[in-house]
């Protein structure tokens, strides 16, 4: 049965779910972590668990496209030059999203807000973190078949925090400097975003519709986020995703021991 057949909505429903996919766009362009807001806005609106899933990978797709035209745009990222990156990250995402369906992702669910936690600490205590680019630790190639691949299959797998793990990667591993290491997170995203969009929509779960609404709504706020990225830098991204990773933590831990 058509997802969309089944849920109806309001225009004052509309718009609010549009204005919350904007505030996600805005965050998720500068630390990540809008999906915080977006699936419990869904699934509040009525929709199941499976439906608000693959609807926000929709409205997704709308933020990383736009914040990651903007930043190719400015000449932040050279697409040539990382598009191994693209392609594993892509294919990562596809067969995290199928292995989802097969595995029992428990085990993840305990683990990630510790691993939120440590990317907060990192970004907030290490020397590394900083406008200027480092050292590269591992080769293009290398980045491309651990990092990206395997960030790539955690985005279908699971997803929260994403684009954080990508930047994380990026700034430790690549030697990027922040600015860049999150432009570059976020085409790297964009990426995860259309593999995993491509799979829910073939199982039937998009609500097309209300997901191209916020679209739209994510498409505002990522360029406005974006923007801030560019002419802030550090001094705006540091700070939102040590936040980010501790709400994080919070909202997920606190989903474990059913405290909301």
């Amino acid at each position: 049965m058509d997802v969309f057949m089944d849920f109806a909505f309001s225009i004052e429903l509309a718009a609010l779910l549009f204005f919350v996919a904007m505030l996600a766009g805005f965050i998720d362009a500068i630390a990540g972590g809008g999906g915080l807001l977006t699936i419990p806005a869904l699934m509040w609106a009525g929709l199941s668990p499976a439906a608000a899933l693959a609807t926000n990978k929709l409205q997704a797709c709308g933020g990383s496209f736009f914040a990651s035209l903007y930043f190719v745009r400015k000449k932040m990222v050279d697409l040539a030059s990382i598009k191994l990156d693209i392609f594993c990250a892509f294919v990562g995402a596809a067969i995290g999203t199928i292995a989802v369906q097969l595995i029992d992702a428990s085990m993840l669910k305990t683990l990630l807000p510790f691993l939120m936690l440590a990317i907060g600490g990192y970004f907030l205590f290490s020397k590394k973190v900083s406008e200027d680019d480092r050292h590269r630790v591992l080769t293009p190639t290398l980045f491309a078949f651990s990092a990206a691949l395997g960030i790539g299959f955690y985005d279908g797998f699971f997803g929260p925090g994403t684009g954080s793990f990508f930047a994380l990667a990026f700034v430790s591993l690549a030697g990027f400097g922040l600015a860049k290491a999150t432009a570059h997170a976020k085409v790297l995203n964009f990426a995860t975003n259309i593999s995993s969009l491509i799979f829910f929509a073939l199982g039937g779960k998009v609500v097309w519709m209300l997901g191209g609404l916020m679209l739209l709504g994510q498409a505002m706020g990522a360029t406005l986020g974006s923007r801030l990225v560019v002419n802030k830098g550090t001094a705006i991204i540091k700070p939102l995703v040590v936040l980010m990773s501790v709400v994080m933590s919070t909202k997920l831990l606190g989903d474990q021991f059913q405290w909301w």
